[in-house]
């Protein structure tokens, strides 16, 4: 094989298909004399003059008959190679995909991707991994296809993209005092009981260094590590939960719960999903990433 050129597979495939120099130059985009001169390789390499004048043309001899139909079997073989898989539709792939999905979103939008995907790919399955691997190179190692969530700097290698950005409000129950207040002033905000979600168990965070610029404080009554459970709490008791305007309405709504702007100057969450290279031009992932899109974008449309 060390003297083999295998592009001059397809060209002995094309002169031996048109039985012309010139129209085979021009199949393969270059010039006749060009195609001469490869046409001369080719004799030499099969020590068989292979095409010879007859006239005006040129006519196969017999190696080149012998050679024409295992020449094009090989070059469709090598063709079919290099061209774009279509082994499978990714609409009728039978797949399953591990996904690490923050506590919010497989409440709130993982519904919604089950229900789509019955429908468009109904073969892909879905595998929610538990958050204790977040801190872990998860996309490197393939132990997750697809993350979603808030998406925190990784592995350099690592693709992501921003999918929506959402507005953080309150949450509480309707017979709540501040269910029935038309503004909520940031005092008033302070003096609720909160309820605080966070599964590191971590009490502190942007809410309260906002109010502490403002000399506020607010009393934490439970941490809890779930972004559901601290909602049925925010319904079953006088406290303030936190949530998505937009992504949590669903859930929000499910549980009556009323909602309202937080007077403070809050950062936007950007919602985004991340995935290893590996995985980037695999078309039944492609097709996961473009319901995703598709999903997130329309929650966040109704929301």
């Amino acid at each position: 094989m060390d003297h083999v050129d295998l592009n001059l597979i397809e060209a002995l495939d094309v002169l031996l298909t048109e039985s012309s120099v010139t129209k085979a130059a021009a199949r393969l985009n270059t010039s006749a004399p060009a195609m001469s001169r490869t046409l001369a390789r080719l004799r030499r390499a099969f020590d068989d003059p292979l095409l010879v004048r007859a006239g005006r043309d040129l006519v196969p001899t017999p190696r080149a008959l012998e050679l024409r139909g295992e020449v094009h079997a090989v070059a469709a073989r090598a063709r079919a190679l290099f061209a774009p898989s279509n082994t499978a539709d990714p609409r009728t792939a039978v797949r399953m995909f591990d996904l690490q999905v923050t506590d919010m979103l497989a409440t709130t939008f993982i519904p919604s991707l089950i229900d789509d995907l019955r429908i468009e790919a109904p073969g892909i399955s879905l595998r929610l991994r538990p958050e204790s691997i977040e801190d872990t190179p998860a996309l490197r190692e393939g132990l997750v296809d697809l993350e979603i969530g808030i998406i925190r700097p990784g592995e350099p290698e690592i693709r992501s993209t921003t999918l929506v950005t959402e507005t953080l409000v309150g949450a509480v129950r309707p017979d709540h005092p501040l269910a029935r207040t038309k503004t909520v002033s940031p005092q008033r905000f302070a003096a609720a009981d909160h309820i605080v979600m966070s599964r590191r168990g971590r009490v502190h965070g942007p809410i309260d260094e906002r109010l502490g610029d403002l000399g506020l404080r607010r009393r934490v009554v439970a941490v809890v590590p779930t972004f559901a459970s601290a909602l049925f709490l925010a319904r079953e008791t006088d406290v303030v939960c936190v949530a998505p305007a937009r992504l949590g309405r669903p859930m929000l709504d499910t549980l009556g719960l009323r909602t309202f702007p937080i007077p403070l100057a809050l950062p936007s969450l950007a919602i985004g999903m991340a995935w290893h290279p590996r995985n980037h031009n695999d078309r039944t992932h492609q097709l996961l990433r473009e319901r995703t899109r598709h999903i997130m974008a329309a929650a966040a449309d109704q929301g």
